[in-house]
């Protein structure tokens, strides 16, 4: 029964031309609707996120200058996104999103944002749209209060996802794994527990033969009980930033394979949205319904209900 986190708090007023495609997140909870894949009641706002959860991940410096508004022009150029009370609200939103994502998890087996996968924010510091990292909030959150002892990053974004192996790099108890364009942002990598570079240009046979490969070893050698899937769609050949040629079924065949594993093997996975870049908004579009849509035919289509208190 999966459940959907959304707000109005996930658009964000950027400047005309601004390459980020905001519009994105209202469109595709229209198009989930539209096309019937998930009913209005499955829809819920997951409010702000705690200040204790954002601490725990982030310096308390860092998120102060956020709230205030006082990073220096070289940070918001860093970041790439305007400062605003309404990005605060927006980071907040996005990083609770994700948090009640993994709560509902442990419940139903998934929880989906429609936001998040915020990768490249740092302990101290935002970078490439990311301020607050929503995914490292959440799994933080999960070892704090006792409902994971092993959590397994799955990031699948066409990015290394830099800022959560950054955060990450001296906890045993969350292993990164990101799969990710080489020669491409971020210029300097980090060190995940394992990096999987791939050349440009990587076609679906070969994508997805290597991760059917290594993702049932990591699950043998991780034994995780949870998982977060960052499920990026920049992978694709239309998109404008990846490098990569994924075609929109090799993408949806990638997220069967993932979310189907999970399935397979009763692990609770909570799903942030990660990047998009294409030309056509359409193809973004496409590509995230499609995860959501291979989330509720594993999952089946029970509504979705509240979280006790």
């Amino acid at each position: 029964m999966p459940c959907l986190a959304t707000s109005d708090r996930y658009l964000l007023d950027l400047p005309p031309g601004h390459r980020f495609p905001i519009a994105k997140y209202e469109l595709i909870r229209e198009q989930l609707l539209w096309q019937g894949i998930a009913p209005p009641e499955d829809f819920y706002d997951p409010g702000l996120c705690d200040l204790d959860d954002v601490l725990r991940v982030h310096t308390r410096e860092y998120w102060e200058k956020v709230r205030d508004q006082c990073l220096s022009p070289a940070e918001v150029r860093r970041l790439g996104l305007p400062q605003s009370e309404q990005l605060v609200r927006r980071s907040l939103t996005s990083s609770a999103g994700t948090v009640q994502s993994a709560r509902r998890a442990l419940r139903d087996g998934i929880g989906l944002n429609l936001a998040g996968g915020t990768h490249h924010a740092f302990a101290d510091h935002g970078e490439g749209f990311c301020v607050l990292n929503d995914i490292a909030i959440a799994a933080a959150y999960l070892l704090h209060h006792g409902l994971a002892r092993q959590v397994l990053v799955v990031d699948l974004d066409v990015h290394q996802g830099d800022g959560t192996a950054s955060i990450f790099r001296d906890e045993p108890r969350v292993f990164t794994f990101s799969m990710h364009a080489g020669a491409n942002y971020p210029l300097r990598k980090e060190q995940s527990d394992l990096d999987l570079e791939l050349h440009l240009g990587i076609e679906d046979a070969a994508y997805l033969a290597l991760l059917r490969v290594t993702l049932p070893r990591l699950l043998q050698k991780v034994q995780p009980d949870f998982i977060f899937f960052q499920a990026g769609v920049d992978v694709l050949k239309t998109d404008k930033l990846g490098k990569l040629a994924l075609t929109l079924r090799g993408c949806r065949q990638r997220d069967e394979f993932v979310l189907g594993l999970c399935h397979q093997h009763g692990l609770p996975v909570a799903v942030s949205m990660g990047g998009g870049y294409s030309e056509r908004i359409a193809d973004i579009v496409d590509a995230h319904c499609n995860t959501f849509r291979v989330a509720y035919e594993l999952w089946g289509d029970a509504p979705c209900q509240p979280l006790a208190v």
